[in-house]
Parts: structure tokens; sequence; C-alpha cells
């Protein structure tokens, strides 16, 4: 493995001896230096050098994956500067697509893998569009980071498509489905306060379910969001402070449990579905931030107001909402000049002559 490139690992550094050897070890900071052991690269290496930036003592290091293996591949990757970029909630998501991929081929040779393993692990995922999509984007940056690093010569992932899902993914809400929901549950109810925090911020679930009034300021909330770590600043309207004035909401975040306690964001989201069916209304708490964006293009936002409340970048989704609001605008004031054009007249008014005339007939 001497030609093995050196892919920049976080807290790792390299040093030459006065006899010309390579020492390589961990240091945290200021903190203390740990001697890494073993060929860079072996499975030695890997070993020490997760146990030494977790902290553990060195005889806890000596199992590890073997050289060359997408278990080995996968343990450089996440201590790789491409791992440390990607969002906690991303991260979060393709640990969970790594973790079967883990027990079923951890062993398998990373060079061993090819385009057809990848279209196979999609197609599996054909009945759930949204799976196969994160499944093939989270091999897709873990092989081309192995690419870069010298690990693998090709990408494997390399010409896999995903096709787009035909729907336009979750429903918004309508005008009669927030009023209906509002009906159902009334101010004082944990309910409507999960419900106006979604609506008024138009924060994604997760972020919804952490925000509190640690992050409010002189009736603004500022929140660093979990998916793009973008810093939002969303001012309290009047419908959201009536509901968090009559709570109940918890010590740190609005939204909690009935004992108080914050939400698991995929607890939350089980939970404030059966809140929506209770109210009659088949939607979700995504197909909220989508109304709330709607609303507000609706209103008269711009892309670049829209991109700085809920957290986008590129204008891209921004415009998606400005566009269809000056849409139905134009729509709508097209079909008020029809209208106008194609009233009847108004019945020509008689000559004196014609209704004299009308007099004398009716006369005889």
């Amino acid at each position: 493995m001497a030609a093995m490139p050196r892919p920049a690992l976080p807290h790792l550094h390299r040093e030459r001896t006065r006899h010309g050897a390579t020492v390589w070890y961990v240091r945290k900071g200021q903190g203390p230096r740990i001697r890494i052991k073993g060929e860079y690269g072996s499975q030695e290496f890997v070993a020490a050098y997760e146990a030494a930036v977790a902290g553990r003592s060195g005889p806890r290091a000596a199992a590890g994956p073997a050289q060359g293996t997408f278990a080995w591949g996968l343990a450089l990757y996440r201590g790789a500067q491409a791992w440390s970029a990607l969002s906690p909630a991303t991260r979060r998501q393709r640990e969970n697509i790594f973790r079967p991929i883990l027990e079923a081929l951890g062993g398998s040779k990373l060079t061993a893998w090819k385009r057809g393993d990848i279209a196979a692990g999609r197609d599996r995922r054909a009945d759930r569009p949204a799976a196969a999509r994160h499944f093939v984007e989270a091999l897709r940056g873990f092989f081309q980071w192995a690419v870069e690093a010298g690990l693998v010569r090709e990408d494997p992932t390399q010409g896999v498509k995903v096709a787009k899902p035909r729907s336009d993914g979750f429903a918004v809400w309508t005008l009669d489905d927030i009023a209906a929901f509002r009906a159902r549950w009334t101010l004082g109810t944990r309910e409507r306060v999960a419900f106006e925090v979604l609506l008024g911020t138009g924060l994604r679930r997760g972020d919804a379910a952490r925000v509190g009034r640690p992050h409010v300021r002189d009736g603004v909330i500022r929140i660093a969001t979990e998916k793009t770590g973008e810093r939002v600043a969303i001012a309290i309207g009047p419908d959201l402070a009536r509901a968090i004035e009559a709570g109940p909401t918890g010590d740190l975040t609005f939204i909690a449990s009935a004992e108080g306690r914050p939400f698991v964001k995929e607890s939350f989201g089980n939970w404030f579905r059966a809140a929506c069916d209770a109210a009659g209304v088949k939607k979700s708490a995504h197909g909220l931030r989508k109304a709330a964006a709607t609303i507000d293009a609706e209103s008269g936002w711009s892309d670049a107001e829209l991109d700085a409340k809920y957290g986008w970048t590129g204008r891209r989704m921004a415009s998606l909402y400005t566009r269809a609001a000056s849409r139905e605008k134009l729509s709508l004031a097209a079909s008020a000049r029809t209208k106008k054009r194609t009233k009847p007249p108004a019945p020509a008014e008689e000559s004196a002559g014609e209704k004299a005339k009308k007099t004398t007939k009716s006369s005889a």
C-alpha cells in the first residue's frame, strides 16, 4: 500500500523523524498526541485512528474492517472532509442507508462493486422513489470520494439514473384544510401550538420540533436549519404569538409532548399526522410548509425574501412559488378583463318620437 494517497483526515498529523521514518499521530486542538501505529490505510491503522479520535483506549481498537472492503472505505470516508461538509441531517440520513449495506456487504471488496449492483439496489426500491433516490445519492457521494482518494479507479454509480416521481410531492394545505384543523384543535391545545408553529414559521418538521424560546429575541425567531445549515430569521406573527401564549409549550421548545419534553423529528411527524387525521385533513407537516410558502408568494414576497425565510439557496425553489402566484394573478386579471368585455350592452334609450308613437298606439 506504499502508493496509497493521503486523504486529509481530521486531527491526523504526519511528521518525519530524524531517521527519515514517517510517523502519524492524532491531536485534537492542544490535547495530547496519540501515536497511530500500522501502515497508513491498513486495518490496524484505521482502527487505531478511529479509536484515537473517539478517545478510546488502544486495546479496544484491535479489531477493525479488513483493508480494501466497503466497511474499511466507509470508515475512512467518515473521517474525510467530504463527509464532514454534509449537514447533520444528511449524514444521519445516509448513515441509515449505509447501516443495512454494512451488515450485508461490509466485507465486500470496493473494487468488486459494479454499476449493476447500484442499479439493482435502486430497482428494489422502485415502489419508494424517494428511497431509491437517496440510496443512489448516498453511494454516489461515497464512491466519488473513493475515486478522488484513490481507493477505487471507477465510480460504479456513474450513469445510474433515478426517475423523478410524477407527483408534486406532499400535498399543499388549502384554506379549508387550515380552517378545519383550527376548528378541531382550538387554542390551548398542544396540537394547535404545533400547527401554528409549522404554518407561522414555514420550518421543516425537524426544525419546528426544536425551535423554542431560546431562539427568540425581540419577536424574531433565529435558527440554523438542520438540513442545509442556513440561518433564518422569522418574525412571529399574531396567530403564532396567540398560540404560544395559550400554550401548552415546553421549557425549551414550543412543541412538546404530553410530558413537556421535546419531540424527536420522526415521532413528531407521526403524532402530528394523527392530529391531522382527527381533524379530517389527510395532509402532512411538510404540506403546511408548502402552504406557508404559497401564502407568502401570493402576498407578494420576492424570490430573495422567500429564500431568506425558508433557508433555500439559488432562488430555484422560491421561483416555483412566485411563478405560480404570478401565473394565477395574471390568469385572474385576464379573466376579469374578459368578463368586462363580454358584458351584455345596456338597452338603448328610446327617443322622444318613439315614445310618442307608443303612447298614441296605446291610446288607440
